[in-house]
């Protein structure tokens, strides 16, 4: 997918999110909606039988969203995250003071929807670069590419124009549309698929660029191996 940047003048509004971040503050989320809107819609790719999740006994996406939405306590990012931290800063030029927030969202969240947070991180560089003022030609927004009119309902209703713009905000709302995704094909490769818009794509591009770049930022982390079992999501 490819995502068009720009700083408009929603752009300055939204650092105000950041250097509240940046001064330790959070952010309260409040409850969803239990309607489901698709990141976008499109007909199932087929499945790789070493990425089929296990989805049966998952919690409902009203209940997860809002236990990814909750408010938590700011905390460290583990040894492996502030590697991965290093070695993003020096790849893309992009200050570490800046990728933290992001980076213990992507942890707090991965944990929370049973996803590896590389996943996440991985997800951010493909789809803006970590230019948390990302804005594409069709309006997807922020660090992980959310698409605002999609996904009403994991935005509560008190939340500004520019929410998206958080990087807090955006790498939870991105995390429960991949959730989505897993629990509606119970696929890795179709809920990435079904994330960047890409559906119709038998080659399935978007999920390998994704899932190349996780690789990376494995060997960035000290991963020694990133070798999935079969079963597994990630």
């Amino acid at each position: 997918m490819s995502h068009a940047t720009s700083f408009s003048d929603r752009a300055h509004r939204a650092a105000i999110h950041l250097s509240r971040l940046a001064r330790g503050g959070t952010l309260v989320m409040l409850g969803m909606a239990a309607v489901l809107y698709p990141h976008n819609r499109r007909t199932e790719t087929n499945m790789s039988s070493e990425s089929v999740v296990a989805v049966a006994e998952a919690p409902s996406f009203a209940e997860m969203a809002l236990v990814v939405m909750e408010e938590s306590k700011p905390s460290q990012l583990s040894r492996e995250m502030a590697q991965v931290s290093d070695w993003v800063s020096q790849r893309y030029r992009v200050s570490t003071v800046m990728l933290e927030p992001a980076l213990r969202a992507a942890e707090e969240s991965g944990r929370r929807i049973g996803v590896d947070p590389l996943l996440l991180v991985a997800m951010m560089a493909v789809e803006s670069s970590f230019n948390p003022f990302a804005e594409s030609r069709v309006g997807a927004q922020g660090l992980m590419q959310v698409i605002p009119r999609f996904h009403l309902d994991k935005l509560s209703s008190d939340m500004g124009e520019d929410a998206l713009f958080d990087p807090v905000i955006n790498v939870r709302v991105g995390a429960l549309v991949l959730y989505e995704g897993l629990n509606r094909y119970g696929s890795l490769q179709t809920a990435l698929q079904y994330y960047g818009g890409a559906m119709n794509d038998p080659a399935a591009a978007y999920a390998r660029k994704v899932l190349a770049m996780k690789q990376r930022l494995a060997t960035a982390a000290g991963r020694k191996s990133e070798v999935a079992s079969k079963g597994e999501a990630v």
